[in-house]
């Protein structure tokens, strides 16, 4: 009897073990990993970025710890999902839930493939494997998100850039920028004006470069190369500037003096000059006046064709008063245009008393005295 008790409970235990194992089996196959790249090739310094699915094929909700198994030492990595650290996942059934993983790789790293585990629980794994295909890195990186403005000889251009020392020992880098002649650029990491700086290994340093160009460039495309240089690595860039070109125009008188002296009814001829200031040519400058009642304004040449950048033209202004215009100063504002840009000039015209008329004053006035006198003379005797 005894021996068929003792015979009966190796039997159930039996039973008990295999379902256990069963469970476990079934466990197994009801969840997996996945991910499309499994194997990948990368240079020191790179970060490889997973998608992991975490599937579950079976009806149960399983929840299992999830983390990184035989990873380098020096290499990090991050498990993430909806912006935080994964250590713990819970998939319904028929379900899968997405992690991120990233992993860097460092600058110090031999050559040669690299295995580890994505690892669910103790049972359910992910082999990946990242081929480091050279030893560690001796470069330098300079780098601009945006290498190209456009602007006028007036524009200010800041070009913001990333110097990214990847070798693995801390540098002291010059910073050098060859602009056009008249140019100027200041170079300034984290915002204050240097010639050199010092990165770390694999660090960053942020680089402004801001560039001004010569007041009378022309419009145009110009290359400014910069460089970062170490006594091990280097680095360079090129940065492109697009000058649009200024409309701009002086108007005067080659003396700058902008007043004359006239008499009622004469003509004045006024020497006037006009010049491109600008970087673009200028077309079709028109000439205009605003003229005080009965006064006119003629020009030798009402129209200038065109004007090259730093030329200059004369026209003569014949202005002419009223022959009734009383002694008094008389504003005339002559102008000279184009589409783009004007100037204007305010010229003040002083009329005179004319001479024969002052010398008729004269002569009226000694007679009147000649006439006072003779009647004094006359009537004084009686």
């Amino acid at each position: 009897m005894k021996r068929i008790n003792f015979y009966l409970r190796l039997l159930l235990l039996a039973v008990l073990l295999l379902n256990f194992k069963q469970n476990i089996l079934a466990a197994d196959i009801n969840l997996e990993i996945y991910t499309p790249f499994t194997k990948v090739s990368v240079s020191p310094g790179s970060t490889v970025n997973y998608k992991l699915d975490v599937i579950n094929n079976g009806d149960q909700t399983i929840k299992e710890n999830i983390n990184l198994t035989n990873i380098p030492r020096s290499w990090t990595y991050t498990l993430t999902a909806s912006g935080l650290n994964i250590n713990q996942i819970a998939v319904l059934g028929k379900e899968k839930k997405t992690l991120d993983l990233k992993v860097e790789v460092p600058f110090q790293v031999r050559k040669g493939y690299y295995t580890f585990y994505a690892k669910l629980g103790d049972r359910v794994s992910l082999p990946l494997t990242i081929n480091v295909t050279t030893a560690g890195s001796n470069e330098t990186e300079l780098t601009c998100d945006q290498k190209n403005m456009e602007g006028t000889s007036k524009s200010n251009f800041n070009f913001n850039a990333v110097l990214k020392n990847k070798t693995p020992n801390k540098q002291n880098y010059a910073l050098m920028a060859t602009p056009p002649k008249g140019w100027t650029v200041l170079i300034k990491p984290n915002h204050k004006q240097a010639t050199s700086t010092e990165v770390d290994a694999n660090g960053t340093k942020n680089i402004s470069y801001e560039i001004k160009a010569p007041y009378n460039v022309k419009a145009g495309t110009y290359k400014i190369p910069v460089k970062a240089i170490s006594g091990s690595t280097s680095a360079e860039m090129e940065l492109e500037v697009v000058i649009t070109g200024t409309y701009e125009m002086s108007f005067t008188t080659p003396t700058g003096l902008l007043s004359a002296k006239t008499t009622a009814g004469e003509e004045k001829k006024i020497e006037l000059r006009v010049k491109n200031a600008g970087s673009t040519k200028l077309k079709d400058i028109e000439l205009t006046a605003s003229k005080p009642k009965n006064w006119e304004v003629t020009f030798d040449i009402s129209k200038i064709e065109s004007l090259e950048p730093g030329s200059s033209a004369t026209i003569y202004a014949t202005i002419k008063a009223d022959k009734k215009a009383i002694p008094g100063d008389y504003i005339t504002n002559i102008k000279a245009k184009t589409a783009e840009t004007n100037h204007e000039l305010s010229f003040r015209i002083m009329v005179k008393t004319p001479m024969l008329m002052g010398w008729l004053g004269i002569i009226i006035i000694l007679a009147a005295i000649g006439g006072v006198y003779f009647l004094v003379r006359k009537f004084g005797r009686r």
